[in-house]
């Protein structure tokens, strides 16, 4: 079990941190050669001991934002409180970014959307209609902005388009709600401190835009529901108005159900009457129609109803369109 914490927190180190959070790659890196500590690890169940899930509960914990000697005295000074925590938490990353890359898939789809989010957390990416977006080339020139129908918003998703530009529109949504094992009440202190502690050191545009999208969502929240999507989903999606396209999104969430529970939740969606808007890992599940190869993209699909239409940065930092709806598997 010590193998699998080394290897995936070396993984974090070597292939995910760099280029987003030195502190956050200088403590998986002490972490995948440290013996006393992936012992520590493996008393968490793999589904609850992803690095930026570990590093943020440390951090909700008290821990200190600095060198790994240090965040490792209190990680095993404290670790009883740390593994039970870990337990209870999920990764919420709730990035609004995203919905940069998601709207070319969302400007297809015919309004007015109810929007159902899985995996909402606090909802921040149920608001794709109160953000201002800033599309621009490799250079940082600007392609393409648009801004909700009341104007310019506080809150600006700026994202790196490779290639031609889709037809984009601001999309109207009319109804939005989120599944969450553990909603995020964006106005509660508590978990405004979780969210918080979800971003990784270093990040600061980032914390910028989820404090400025936590003020949208704060003054007009949507309908969080706790509990499991798969067994959720049926009520939830029922309860969406009958004149508005029902919209479910999964952006990032899939990745950490297990696989057979993925599975499942992919055929419930299928069995609505639902548009499906998702971001994911190519060879997370075979979900994909057609199917696709995993060589041919640079990062995660974008697919709406499963028909790829975009490779795109996981956090909507980039995407590039597929007009051709992906590259199907031969």
């Amino acid at each position: 079990m010590t193998d699998a914490v080394r290897e995936r927190f070396d993984r974090f180190a070597q292939a995910e941190a760099p280029g987003r959070s030195e502190m956050y790659a200088e403590w998986a890196t002490g972490i995948a050669s440290d013996a006393q500590m992936q012992r520590l690890l493996t008393r968490i169940d793999p589904q609850h001991r992803q690095p930026p899930l570990v590093f943020a509960v440390t951090r909700l914990l008290g821990a200190p934002l600095g060198g790994y000697v240090a965040w490792r005295e209190f990680v095993l000074a404290h670790a009883d409180d740390v593994v039970a925590e870990c337990e209870r938490r999920t990764v919420q990353a709730n990035e609004p970014l995203r919905l940069a890359a998601l709207l070319p898939a969302l400007s297809a789809i015919e309004g007015p959307i109810a929007l159902l989010e899985l995996g909402a957390a606090a909802g921040l990416c149920l608001y794709p209609d109160r953000y201002s977006y800033r599309y621009v080339d490799g250079d940082g020139a600007q392609r393409m902005r648009l801004d909700p129908d009341g104007g310019p918003s506080s809150v600006v998703l700026t994202s790196v388009v490779r290639g031609p530009l889709p037809p984009l529109r601001m999309p109207r949504i009319v109804w939005r709600a989120g599944i969450d094992l553990a909603p995020i009440d964006v106005r509660d202190p508590e978990d405004r401190a979780w969210m918080d502690a979800l971003i990784w050191p270093g990040e600061h545009e980032r914390a910028a835009r989820i404090a400025g999208a936590i003020d949208i969502v704060a003054a007009d929240p949507p309908l969080l529901v706790a509990g499991d999507a798969i067994e959720r989903l049926e009520q939830l999606a029922s309860a969406a108005p009958p004149d508005a396209t029902l919209v479910i999104s999964t952006p990032g969430m899939l990745v950490y159900l297990p696989r057979a529970e993925r599975e499942t939740l992919i055929d419930r969606i299928r069995q609505t009457d639902a548009r499906w808007i998702t971001i994911d890992q190519p060879g997370l599940h075979d979900g994909w129609e057609p199917p696709i190869r995993v060589e041919d993209f640079h990062g995660f699909a974008v697919a709406l109803d499963a028909r790829v239409c975009a490779d795109a940065d996981p956090l909507g930092r980039w995407w590039e369109w597929r007009a051709d709806g992906g590259t199907e598997a031969t």
